[in-house]
């Protein structure tokens, strides 16, 4: 059996996937949903902290995995999954997807910061920026389960890049208010294949079923 491990991007926690590992699983895939540590009440840890966290989950797993990355996930993904012997692919959706010696500063052309100490500040429209293709009462339920993320995080650079090695798809959410949709081009075609999904930054929220569907269909494909 393949086992999709799910990762929830910054200021999220694991039970953002309910929805999809529901619909994954009704279509014969195990689910794993480990929660980083940079993503919680007053965290502390960085991008290598949840890296090491992935690779142990993903050492506890047997048979094949497809890593699926959201938003900010995709960066200790891309460095937890380097030398992961089970990962057969890499599924960014809409998501960071970092070279070697990058972060999410870099990515953003943005320099590093003095202090990466602290926590790192939400949108101020997160309901817009995250739920755009929510019905309101669902994207402030949403909202108000929405954790603290550390500036650390978004500093630290990854040091190697697993989709140079495993096959990775990219999924663009064309209706994206929170990662440009120019730079999820951009880093899009660094992958082995580009999809596209007309939602807004979180469709594990709005379209389950379609985005299940849709990594269905990678899966499959390859």
């Amino acid at each position: 059996m393949t086992t999709v491990m799910l990762v929830h991007g910054a200021w999220h926690r694991p039970n953002v996937w309910a929805k999809l590992e529901a619909e994954l699983q009704a279509l014969g895939y195990a689910t794993r949903t480990p929660a980083l540590p940079s993503s919680g009440d007053q965290p502390t840890a960085g991008v290598h902290d949840d890296a090491a966290v992935l690779a142990r989950e993903l050492a506890s797993v047997e048979g094949p995995v497809v890593l699926l990355a959201h938003s900010y996930a995709g960066i200790p993904v891309t460095e937890a999954a380097a030398g992961a012997a089970d990962v057969v692919r890499l599924i960014y959706l809409a998501a960071y997807m970092p070279d070697k010696g990058q972060s999410m500063y870099t990515l953003h052309g943005l320099p590093d910061p003095d202090d990466t100490s602290g926590l790192f500040p939400l949108t101020d429209d997160p309901r817009n920026a995250l739920y755009g293709d929510l019905p309101e009462a669902e994207a402030e339920q949403a909202v108000s389960e929405l954790a603290d993320q550390t500036v650390l995080s978004f500093a630290e650079k990854v040091d190697a890049a697993a989709w140079r090695d495993i096959p990775s798809t990219y999924i663009v959410t064309e209706e994206d208010k929170a990662i440009p949709v120019a730079l999820q081009e951009q880093m899009a075609a660094q992958a082995t294949e580009i999809r596209r999904i007309s939602s807004s930054h979180s469709p594990f929220l709005s379209q389950p079923r379609r985005l299940a569907a849709l990594i269905d269909e990678i899966v499959r494909s390859a």
